[in-house]
């Protein structure tokens, strides 16, 4: 398989299956689980997603999260492990995919032939990831957590390790094209694939942070012009995101290569309507 064949695929079962694992960030399961274990608000989605690495510093969420404010992080972390464990909020996520899947999936679906598969398919292409974890620490935590018994769950958990891994490699390439966690979020928003005040608030910028990191952006060439939701790439500036984007999929390949087209295919046609079901409900 040629390169760019590898990473088209990368892409595309990426995306079809991604709402799979992204919906555990949205749904009211996820924080209710938390809230049970005494993390609330916003410490439940850094504590749950670091938990696989262990009772982490601020910091360590800070570099393998990228792009929140560290003032967000040092707000949830390490409060969150004096309050309970890794393992107990690792079991906690793992409790809210199981009560997401029954309730917008339904049982049938979730106990059957197609889920199964679908799982045995992910857990494939995801012990290929296992195995190649240098550099991509989300990615090498998630992998090392002990596989759950139901698809369903079998299928979650591949997704979060795949995504990890691409996740892991895309940061990589964020650093070296000197993009700063903040840097990238402009990046993002002049793409126009999230409206700039969304990027700025979920991840807790100020708009004086945001207006100094589009200033410092527009002097480095990345930016042609633009302000608020309107910002604009400079030529040189779409070609380095474009960049980024490619080798993101070129890095993030080998997992689905060794997985084969006509699986990857397979895959995607089992995931497909549930995605769409989780992307519905959830992203509208």
């Amino acid at each position: 398989m040629s390169t760019d064949a590898g990473a088209l695929l990368a892409r595309k079962t990426w995306r079809t299956v991604e709402p799979l694992h992204g919906m555990i960030y949205f749904v009211p399961e996820g924080a209710e689980a938390y809230e049970k274990l005494g993390i609330t608000g916003r410490s439940g989605y850094f504590a749950s997603r670091s938990a696989p690495m262990g009772a982490v510093s601020a910091e360590v969420v800070i570099s393998t999260f990228f792009n929140f404010n560290p003032a967000l992080v040092h707000a949830a972390i390490p409060d969150a492990w004096e309050i309970t464990t890794p393992a107990a909020l690792v079991g906690a996520r793992f409790d809210a995919v199981d009560g997401a899947c029954r309730r917008l999936l339904g049982d049938a679906v979730v106990e059957s032939d197609e889920m199964a598969r679908a799982a045995e398919l992910a857990r494939t292409a995801a012990e290929v990831a296992a195995e190649h974890v240098e550099g991509r620490p989300l990615a090498a935590a998630h992998a090392q957590l002990p596989w759950p018994e139901e698809p369903h769950l079998v299928l979650w958990h591949a997704q979060s390790i795949l995504r990890e891994y691409r996740g892991d490699g895309h940061i990589a390439l964020l650093v070296t094209h000197g993009l700063s966690g903040i840097d990238a979020l402009v990046t993002h928003a002049a793409a126009g694939d999230v409206a700039a005040h969304l990027l700025r608030s979920t991840r807790g910028w100020s708009d004086e942070q945001w207006d100094a990191a589009v200033v410092s952006m527009r002097s480095r060439g990345w930016l042609a012009g633009g302000n608020g939701d309107g910002l604009l790439f400079s030529d040189w500036g779409r070609a380095q995101r474009q960049e980024i984007e490619d080798q993101t999929d070129v890095l993030a390949a080998a997992p689905y290569a060794a997985l084969g087209e006509e699986h990857c295919a397979e895959l995607r046609a089992l995931a497909r309507p549930w995605s769409k079901i989780f992307s519905e409900v959830l992203f509208r």
